[in-house]
C-alpha cells in the first residue's frame, strides 16, 4: 500500500522466537507496538523462520527484536523505509560461544522516488507561470496587443487605430485587472496585499483538505509541531489572522461611512450567527451518509471558530475604534496603534490568563494535572484517555463525546481513542488572541497609511517580538518547551510562533502587491475575494465531479496528486470568473 513496505523477517536463531516491535520516530515516547512473532529456524531441515509485514515509510522507524520468552532484547534497529520497498532482516548468530546476534538489514527491491509526481507538478506550474507572464510582456508591444483586440472585439478596431496611443482606453481594456477606481474607498484604495495574503491560505488550505496528494507533509501534524518543517498546521492560523487585519480596516470604513456604532454591531452580529450556522449544518453533516441528526452532530468547526472569533475581536474594536484615525495627540506617538487600546490589551492579557489557568490548573479525571499530550500510546501509555488534558474535557464534559470530532490526527501516530476536537471549546480563546494580532496588523496600515516604510518596519518589529516569545516558550524544541507548538491545542506558543510568520509573510506581500507593485495578487487574489463561497463550495462539492474521481490506482501519490491540484485550481478558476462578473459573496 502506499507509504508502506515490505518487511521480512528471517530468524535463523534456535528456539523460542522472536517478537518484532516498531515504534514511530514521529511518535514522541511512545510504546513499541508488537508486529509479528517470527518462528524459530527448523535446524533438522537447515530452513530459517520467516514472517513478512508491513512498515511504515513516512518517518523513520526504530525495529526491536526480542526473544518471546524471557522478553530479552537481541537488536535494535533504527531506519528509514522507503515507499513499496522490499527488504529483508536476516537474523543469525555470529559466535556460538558468545551468542553473538546480528541483525543485518538487506535491501532486496530499491524503493520508488514518490516525489518526482510533486516536482512534475512544480514544473508544470511554473511552465504555465512562465506562458503567462510571457504573454503580459507581449501584451505590451502595440502591434501585438492591436492585432489581439483586432481579432477578439473586431468592431473596436477603428477604435483602436483611432486612439492617441494605439491602444483602447481604461473601459475598453480587457486587462485581468479592474480600473484602478473601481478599488477606491473613498479617498484610500483597497489593500490588494490583504486579499492576495488570503487567498494564498485558503488555496493551500482547500489543497490540503482535499488530501494534499496523500503526501504526509501535506497532513496534519499528529500532535506537538515545529512550524518552520510543517507548514499545514499555519493555514487556517493565517485565516484567523487577516480576518483580524480586515475588521480593524472594514470597521473603520464603514464609520467614516457615516454608519453608526449600533448598526455595525447588528452586522456583525449576523454575520456571526451566518457563519456558526453555514458551519453546523452545512459543512460538518456528511448529507452522503444520511439526513441531519443532532445525534452525532459535530458542534465545533471551522467557520463555527471563525464565526464567535469574529464576534469577539469585531465587538471589541468597534467599542474603541474612531472614525478618524489620524494621528494620536499622546506623549508617545511611536506607540499610536497601541496606546489608545489599552483596554482592548487588558481584555486579551485577561483571555489569555483564563486560558492558562484552566490548562494548567483545572482538574481532569484520572489525568495530570496540566496534561498537554495526546495521550494513546503517547508518554509511554500512562494515559491513555487523556488526549488533548483539560481542552479535551472541557468540549467532553459541555459537547459530549458524540458531538465532537470523532478521528483527530494524533490517533494516527499515537492510537489515541479518545474523540477531539481540534477547533474545541478552549483553542477558541487563543483564536481570539491570534485575530486580535491580525487587527494590530490592520491598524498599523490604518495609522501609517501612505507611509511603507513605518508599516514595513513595525510589522518587522512584531514578527520579532512574537518569534523571541515563542522561543522563549518552546525553548526552541518540539517538545521540550514550556508550552509546545501545538495546533490541536490552539496553544499560545503556536498562536505567537503562527503571528510572527503572518508578519513576515504579510511583509513580503505588501512590500510586492501594494507597495513596488511588481505582483498584481493574481491568482490568489481572486479566491481571497471570495473566500467563505471557495471555502463552502470545496467542502461541500468535495466528492462530486470534477473535483473528485474514479481513480486507477488508489495507491498512486501520482493520482492523488493530480486530482487534488486539478480540483484547487478549479476553485482558482471560478473564483476568477466570479471576479471578472463582479459577483462576490459577502455576509
Amino acid at each position: 500500500r502506499m507509504d508502506q513496505a515490505l518487511l521480512l523477517v528471517r530468524n535463523e536463531l534456535p528456539a523460542p522466537g522472536l517478537n518484532l516491535a516498531a515504534r514511530s520516530g514521529s511518535c514522541h515516547q511512545c510504546l513499541y507496538q508488537f508486529l509479528a512473532f517470527v518462528p524459530p529456524s527448523n535446524e533438522s531441515l537447515r530452513k530459517p523462520g520467516t514472517a513478512s509485514v508491513m512498515v511504515d515509510t513516512q518517518h523513520p522507524l526504530t525495529l526491536l527484536l526480542n526473544s518471546s520468552v524471557g522478553d530479552r532484547d537481541l537488536c535494535k534497529i533504527q531506519y528509514h523505509f522507503g515507499e513499496f520497498g522490499n527488504y529483508s532482516l536476516v537474523v543469525k548468530t555470529l559466535s556460538t560461544s558468545t551468542q553473538t546476534v546480528s541483525c543485518d538489514l538487506i535491501i532486496n527491491e530499491g524503493p520508488i522516488n514518490s516525489y518526482l509526481p510533486i516536482l512534475f507538478a512544480f514544473l508544470v506550474y511554473m511552465g504555465i507561470l512562465a506562458i503567462l507572464i510571457a504573454g503580459r510582456l507581449l501584451m505590451k508591444i502595440d502591434p501585438v496587443r492591436n492585432w489581439v483586440y483586432k481579432k477578439l472585439n473586431p468592431r473596436a478596431t477603428d477604435r483602436m487605430i483611432n486612439s492617441e496611443l494605439g491602444s483602447p482606453n481604461t473601459t475598453d481594456s480587457i486587462n485581468c485587472d479592474p480600473p484602478p477606481q473601481s478599488w477606491s474607498t473613498g479617498s484610500r484604495q483597497r489593500l490588494r496585499s490583504l486579499d492576495t495574503f488570503r487567498g494564498l491560505s485558503l488555496v493551500i488550505m482547500v489543497f490540503v483538505n482535499y488530501g494534499g496528494g496523500k503526501y504526509w507533509f501535506f497532513k496534519h501534524e499528529s500532535w506537538n509541531d515545529i512550524c518552520l518543517l510543517h507548514f499545514p498546521s499555519a493555514l487556517f492560523s493565517r485565516f484567523v489572522f487577516i480576518m483580524g487585519t480586515s475588521i480593524a480596516l472594514a470597521l473603520g470604513s464603514m464609520l467614516r461611512w457615516g454608519s453608526s456604532k449600533w448598526k455595525v454591531l447588528r452586522k456583525i452580529i449576523w454575520r456571526s450567527f451566518v457563519l456558526i450556522l453555514l458551519g453546523i449544518i452545512v459543512v460538518n453533516p456528511n448529507y452522503c451518509s444520511g439526513p441531519l441528526s443532532w445525534d452525532n452532530l459535530r458542534i465545533p468547526g471551522v467557520l463555527q471558530r471563525l464565526g464567535f472569533t469574529y464576534l469577539v475581536v469585531a465587538a471589541l474594536e468597534l467599542l474603541f475604534t474612531r472614525a478618524d484615525s489620524g494621528t494620536w495627540e499622546g506623549r508617545f506617538p511611536a506607540l499610536q496603534d497601541i496606546l489608545p487600546y489599552w483596554p482592548q490589551w487588558i481584555f486579551i492579557l485577561a483571555l489569555e490568563t483564563i486560558w492558562l489557568c484552566l490548562t494548567f490548573l483545572l482538574p481532569v479525571p484520572d489525568c495530570p494535572r496540566g496534561y498537554l499530550g495526546p495521550g494513546g500510546i503517547g508518554d509511554f501509555g500512562k494515559y491513555p484517555n487523556c488526549t488533548g488534558g483539560a481542552a479535551g474535557y472541557i468540549d467532553r464534559l459541555l459537547l459530549g463525546e458524540k458531538h465532537m470530532y470523532q478521528h483527530p490526527s494524533s490517533g494516527v501516530t499515537y492510537l489515541s481513542t479518545m474523540p477531539y476536537d481540534p477547533e474545541g471549546i478552549l483553542g477558541t480563546i487563543n483564536s481570539i488572541v491570534m485575530a486580535f494580532f491580525g487587527l494590530q496588523a490592520g491598524k498599523i496600515t490604518l495609522f501609517y497609511k501612505d507611509q511603507p516604510k513605518q508599516i514595513m518596519s513595525r510589522f518587522i518589529i512584531w514578527g520579532i517580538v512574537m518569534g523571541v516569545i515563542s522561543a522563549i516558550l518552546t525553548k526552541c524544541s518540539k517538545e521540550e518547551g514550556f508550552i509546545p507548538i501545538n495546533k490541536n491545542l490552539w496553544s499560545i506558543s503556536y498562536v505567537t510562533t503562527m503571528s510572527c510568520f503572518a508578519f513576515i509573510l504579510l511583509l513580503l506581500i505588501y512590500y510586492l502587491v501594494d507597495v513596488k507593485k511588481w505582483w498584481s495578487g493574481a491568482p490568489f487574489l481572486y479566491p481571497g475575494m471570495n473566500s467563505i463561497l471557495v471555502y463552502i463550495g470545496h467542502q461541500v462539492f468535495a466528492n462530486y465531479f470534477p473535483f473528485k474521481w474514479k481513480m486507477q490506482d488508489s495507491q498512486s501519490h501520482a493520482e492523488h496528486l493530480t486530482q487534488n491540484l486539478i480540483a484547487t485550481t478549479l476553485w482558482v478558476i471560478i473564483s476568477y470568473i466570479l471576479y471578472r462578473k463582479r459577483i462576490f459573496w459577502k455576509i
